[in-house]
C-alpha cells in the first residue's frame, strides 16, 4: 500500500509544479482562458455603451445622473460585500465553478435591456452580489503562475480587459444607428452566452483538488467572508496608512468619473454616439500602450514613487479638465491625459511589492483592494448625487444623433463649472498627492499587518491576494497592468 501511494503523491506534486511552472499541457489551465472569458464579457457589454445612454435617460428622464449613481453604487456595495465570501467559497469548491456563476449573473441583465428596462436596472444592481468576474479570473491566474509571473499575467488580462472596449462601442453605436438597439442586444446576448458556453465546456479547472479543502462542508470562517477585515488592519503601519488614504482619494473620483462620464459627454459636451465610441476606442489604445510601455520607462528612469506622483499629477490634470472643459476638442485632450493617469495604480502595487514582507504582501494588497471596492460603491453615489445638486440634468436626445435636440427656446449660457463632480474628484486627488509625498520609497513595514496566516497548501487564497474586489474594481478605459 505504501509503495503504490508514494508514486500517487509524486505525481500529484509534478501535476501542481507542472501548472505553476506554466508548462503547456493538454487540457490544463492557462491564462489565455482567462484572456478568453474577460474579453468576451466586457466586448457584451462594451456593445451596449450607446443604448444604455439611451434606455438609462428615457426610463429616468427627471434625475438620470442621480439614478446612475445610485444603481453603479449599489452594485458597487453588494460587489464589496461579497467578494471575500466567494473567494473563500472558490478556495473551497474551485474557481470554474464560481467562475462561471459570476459570468452568467454579471451577463444576466444584457437580454432585460428590451424586454424591460425596470428590470434591467435592477438586475444590474442586485447582480453586484455576483459580479466579482475579476477576483475569480485573478485567482485563477495565480493558481497557474509563479509569484514573479504575475504581475505580468495580471497586466495581459488587464490589457486584454482595454482591447475589449476598444472596438465594441464603436461597433455597437454603429449597429444602434443603422439597425436599431434591438439588433445590438440581441448580438451582445449571443456573445455573452458563448462566453458563458466557454467557461462551462472548455475552461478546466485551475485549482488541483489536492489543494483544495477536501470537504465541501468545511466551513467558512468569518474572518475569511468579512469584506471589512483588511481595512481594519489598514492603521497598524504609518506607511501603509498614507498608501491606502492616497489609494482611497484617487480612486473614489476615479469610480465615480466612470460611472457616468458618458453620460457627461452627452449632456454637456453634446458627444455623438460614434464620438463616444471613437474617445472610448482612442482612451483605451493610450492606455495599453502607457501601461506597457511608458510604465517600464518611468519605473526605470525616475523610480517607483516619483512614477506614483506622476500619475497623480496626471490625473489631477485631466480631472480638473473635465470640470473646467466645455467643448469637445478639450475632452479629447483630456482624454490623452487620463491614460497617462492609468499609470498611478499599478506603480502603487509595485511600490507596496518592495515595502512588504513576501508573508504581508496578500495582506497589504488585500488592503487596497478592499479600499477600491468600497470606492466602487461610494464613488458613483457621489457623483449622481453631487450632478444633482447643481442640477446637472440630461436634455431630450435624439434617438439616432444621440445630441440635444434643438427648441425654439433662447439657448441657455453654459456654466463656469460645467462638470462640478470632476472638479471635486481634482481637489480629492490634490489631497492625495500630497498625502503621497510622505510615502517613503525605501521602507520595510515593521508591524505585521496581519494576526496570522490560514494554513493551506497554496499562497493564491482569494482573501489574501493581490486580487481587485469586483469585475467593476476596474475602469474601463484606465484599467491597471498589475494586480
Amino acid at each position: 500500500m505504501t509503495q503504490e501511494k508514494i508514486p500517487t503523491e509524486t505525481n500529484d506534486i509534478m501535476l501542481v509544479r507542472n501548472m505553476r511552472d506554466g508548462t503547456p499541457h493538454t487540457g490544463r489551465a492557462k491564462v489565455s482562458h482567462a484572456v478568453v472569458v474577460i474579453f468576451l464579457e466586457f466586448f457584451a457589454w462594451g456593445l451596449l455603451t450607446t443604448p444604455m445612454l439611451t434606455v438609462l435617460h428615457e426610463t429616468f428622464p427627471q434625475h438620470t445622473f442621480l439614478m446612475n449613481g445610485l444603481i453603479q453604487g449599489v452594485k458597487g456595495l453588494l460587489s464589496f460585500l461579497s467578494a471575500p465570501l466567494i473567494g473563500a467559497l472558490s478556495d473551497v469548491w474551485g474557481r470554474k465553478s464560481f467562475l462561471l456563476v459570476t459570468v452568467f449573473f454579471t451577463c444576466a441583465p444584457i437580454p432585460l435591456m428590451r424586454i424591460s428596462p425596470w428590470w434591467y436596472f435592477a438586475m444590474i444592481s442586485v447582480s453586484g452580489i455576483f459580479a466579482v468576474t475579476f477576483s475569480v479570473i485573478f485567482a485563477y491566474v495565480a493558481d497557474i503562475t509563479e509569484e514573479h509571473e504575475r504581475s505580468t499575467a495580471y497586466g495581459l488580462v488587464s490589457a486584454t480587459f482595454a482591447a475589449s472596449l476598444v472596438t465594441s462601442p464603436a461597433i455597437g453605436a454603429y449597429l444602434s444607428a443603422n439597425y436599431g438597439d434591438s439588433l445590438v442586444v440581441l448580438v451582445a446576448t449571443i456573445i455573452a452566452v458563448v462566453d458563458i458556453a466557454f467557461v462551462l465546456l472548455v475552461v478546466p479547472e485551475s485549482l488541483p483538488d489536492k489543494m483544495r479543502l477536501t470537504s465541501w462542508g468545511s466551513p467558512i470562517s468569518w474572518e475569511q467572508a468579512d469584506p471589512f477585515a483588511s481595512l481594519r488592519r489598514v492603521g497598524k503601519d504609518p506607511t501603509v496608512l498614507l498608501i491606502c488614504v492616497t489609494v482611497f482619494l484617487s480612486y473614489l473620483p476615479e469610480a465615480g468619473q466612470y460611472s457616468s462620464f458618458f453620460l457627461y459627454l452627452r449632456q454637456v459636451i453634446e458627444f455623438s454616439p460614434a464620438a463616444i465610441a471613437a474617445f472610448i476606442a482612442m482612451v483605451g489604445i493610450l492606455s495599453i500602450i502607457a501601461q506597457t510601455l511608458l510604465l517600464t520607462y518611468f519605473m526605470r528612469t525616475i523610480g517607483n514613487k516619483n512614477t506614483v506622483l506622476l500619475g497623480l499629477g496626471f490625473q489631477l490634470f485631466q480631472l480638473a479638465w473635465y470640470g473646467f472643459g466645455s467643448e469637445p476638442w478639450m475632452m479629447w485632450a483630456a482624454g490623452t491625459v487620463a491614460a497617462m493617469s492609468s499609470i498611478t495604480f499599478p506603480a502603487v502595487s509595485a511600490l507596496v511589492s518592495r515595502i512588504a514582507a513576501p508573508d504581508q504582501q496578500g495582506c497589504v494588497q488585500g488592503m487596497i483592494t478592499g479600499i477600491r471596492g468600497l470606492c466602487n460603491g461610494l464613488g458613483p453615489a457621489l457623483y449622481g448625487f453631487i450632478f444633482f445638486l447643481f442640477n446637472v440634468e440630461l436634455n431630450e436626445l435624439d434617438p439616432v444623433t444621440g445630441r440635444n435636440k434643438s427648441t425654439p427656446q433662447v439657448p441657455s449660457e453654459k456654466p463656469t463649472i460645467p462638470g462640478p463632480p470632476f472638479l471635486f474628484g481634482a481637489c480629492l486627488v490634490l489631497l492625495a498627492l500630497l498625502v503621497a509625498i510622505f510615502i517613503p520609497e525605501h521602507h520595510s513595514i515593521a508591524v505585521k499587518t496581519c494576526t496570522g496566516t490560514r494554513k493551506t497548501s497554496t499562497s493564491n487564497n482569494l482573501s489574501l491576494n493581490p486580487l481587485p474586489a469586483s469585475d467593476e474594481d476596474i475602469e474601463p478605459l484606465l484599467q491597471d497592468s498589475s494586480m
